[in-house]
């Protein structure tokens, strides 16, 4: 009967009273019960839904909070602790020591004081009561008191069984992981389409060694977050389809007095990749050299206005590395950045406090058909499988769209997703900075991430998003076999014209200069005796050459250019003005020696 009042909770008693027809349903739904689910099925799923203290429900999570162990590692004296509490979950800690001792004795456990004692100050310390030691959101409470200073009462738009959901789900993986250095996390989670954040769980509570520092509104490194929003970019100039063909090969930069050379996260190299492999398996390479197609200016500008606020520097200052997440961002703002994916490229505001003004400023950051585009090579379970395999936290049984991250040292990672309805974001690192020893967003942020959105849709479906008016299906065909055919999504006007079989095959390739080539002048020598020769392998097809934007005409020819101090970039576009490659290069002069 008590297991259908958790599952029921409109069927419990209010005070002393209790109808016949609320008795008779209890009786009637128990039975139904019993006759679909065996007696140890029951239990399990009583055990699951009771609530032991405060916000904490079920037995895993009340015995990794007290007693930092799994269930079936507390001792009897542990057990009984927890026994008590499903009767009095708020009861003072002498009753509950009192209760317990009972418990003890009645299986004739002579020693069962000092055990109970120690295993009730382990739980809870020195407390003189059995108050909760945390309120259910405290940073999300913070954060309205300063928003609303002469308010008494501010609603919030939290759901309290999600912020339950969503502060256990934290703190039991991290609990998991803790022998790797790991401390510090936060979850937050927002309805796609309302803006309202239904979870805001800015930390671990007593696991964290920062416990009062706010982990969703702290700015970290965003890793390969950021990687969506560059290829959204170069769809929406249409330098790029999910099938163009991109270098997973070396890669050098020039970088201030060196080169900056980057590397996936596996240390693999795939040579020829499609842009939607490139993404969905967040390969590093082909991600710079996407950025230096589109320019880290107009990336930082875009960043902006995806609501990103601490890209406050031109792109220079944070050079390609934009690309793999050298600038800073919030939890809070990359939500809603992935938020505005979902909502078909327009940003608004996340509410946090009911009844706020829902005439909100907002703005289009992506069409409808990149947005589109994005969502659907995010939840591409075989494209992504390169680097994660088919198996792991991110392949949902229902249509998400999700990303990882993971920063240099692996400070921070990242897991931020959405489905038809929700947006769900989570951090794990640790907020003294420190590094973590071997944890991936894969593997830190991800399976809390997964607990949330399981939770989440376990009786609400999620259903892929329609195409939007501006994207045409196509059959794509690549030259020589050298990727499987399949059918692609195109912005119209992007996929090659004929029969609608698309046939794609090695890209033009230059052969001079090398990507990142670090040109010095000869003082000494003419600038016209210096200059540079560019060449491309043509394979017979109209190509131009672009220099920072000015078309310096055909490709079928070296071009002979005289160098100018400076960053540069040379870029090979075809008929349709569309990028095929681009050799970014540095050309710096030299001071005369003096004359002997």
């Amino acid at each position: 009967m008590q297991m259908v009042t958790l599952l029921r909770p409109e069927l419990r008693s209010r005070g002393l009273s209790r109808s016949l027809t609320q008795k008779w349903r209890q009786i009637r739904l128990a039975r139904g019960l019993e006759r679909q689910w065996s007696k140890s099925e029951i239990l399990e799923a009583y055990l699951n839904l009771l609530t032991f203290r405060g916000e904490l429900q079920g037995i895993r999570a009340a015995a990794s909070i007290l007693f930092e162990k799994v269930p079936h590692g507390i001792t009897e004296p542990e057990a009984a602790v927890l026994a008590v509490l499903i009767r009095g979950p708020n009861a003072s800690l002498e009753t509950v020591r009192r209760r317990a001792w009972a418990v003890g004795r009645a299986r004739g456990d002579t020693t069962a004081a000092e055990e109970v004692t120690a295993a009730v100050t382990r739980a809870f310390g020195d407390q003189a009561s059995m108050g909760p030691r945390v309120s259910l959101a405290p940073h999300a409470a913070q954060r309205l008191a300063g928003q609303f200073l002469a308010a008494t009462t501010v609603p919030s738009t939290l759901d309290g069984n999600l912020q339950r959901l969503a502060t256990q789900a934290l703190q039991q993986h991290l609990l998991a992981v803790r022998e790797r250095q790991v401390h510090d996390g936060a979850v937050l989670v927002a309805d796609s389409e309302t803006g309202e954040v239904l979870a805001y769980v800015g930390g671990s509570g007593d696991l964290s060694t920062a416990r009062y520092v706010e982990g969703v509104q702290a700015r970290r490194q965003t890793g390969s977050a950021l990687k969506p929003f560059v290829y959204g970019l170069a769809l929406e100039r249409r330098l790029l389809t999910p099938a163009s063909l991109l270098e997973d090969t070396p890669l050098d930069v020039a970088v201030g007095g060196g080169l900056y050379r980057p590397r996936n996260y596996d240390e693999r190299l795939r040579g020829l990749v499609t842009m939607r492999t490139a993404l969905a398996a967040s390969l590093n390479i082909p991600a710079v050299r996407t950025l230096e197609q589109v320019g880290a200016d107009s990336f930082v500008l875009q960043l902006r206005r995806l609501g990103l606020e601490g890209a406050v520097e031109r792109g220079e200052y944070y050079g390609l590395a934009l690309a793999l997440g050298s600038v800073d961002a919030s939890l809070w703002e990359l939500v809603n950045a992935y938020r505005t994916l979902a909502n078909g490229g327009v940003w608004r505001p996340l509410r946090l406090a009911r009844g706020q003004d829902s005439a909100t400023p907002t703005r289009r950051v992506y069409s409808k058909a990149t947005a589109f585009l994005l969502s659907y090579i995010l939840s591409d379970r075989e494209s992504r499988s390169p680097t994660f395999g088919l198996e792991n936290p991110l392949a949902t049984r229902f249509w998400s769209a999700v990303k990882t991250g993971t920063s240099k040292e692996m400070r921070d990672n990242w897991c931020i997703g959405y489905t038809q309805r929700y947006t769900v974001g989570v951090w794990v690192g640790n907020l003294s900075g420190e590094p973590m020893h071997n944890v991936s967003g894969i593997t830190g942020a991800a399976p809390i991430w997964l607990d949330v959105m399981a939770w989440l849709h376990r009786t609400v479906p999620s259903h892929p998003p329609s195409p939007p008016d501006g994207v045409i299906a196509s059959q794509v065909v690549f030259a020589d076999d050298i990727k499987p055919a399949r059918l692609e999504w195109f912005l119209g006007g992007t996929e090659l014209p004929g029969s609608g079989v698309q046939r794609f095959g090695g890209l033009p390739r230059r052969l001079v200069p090398a990507s990142g080539t670090l040109i010095a002048l000869d003082p000494d020598i003419p600038p016209a005796q210096q200059r540079l020769v560019f060449e491309a392998e043509t394979r017979g097809t109209d190509l131009r050459w672009v220099l920072n934007g000015q078309d310096l005409g055909p490709a079928s020819s070296p071009l002979l250019w005289e160098p100018q101090l400076g960053y540069h970039a040379f870029t090979l576009v075809d008929g349709g003005r569309r990028t095929l490659d681009t050799v970014p290069f540095m050309v710096r002069g030299a001071e005369r020696l003096p004359s002997p």
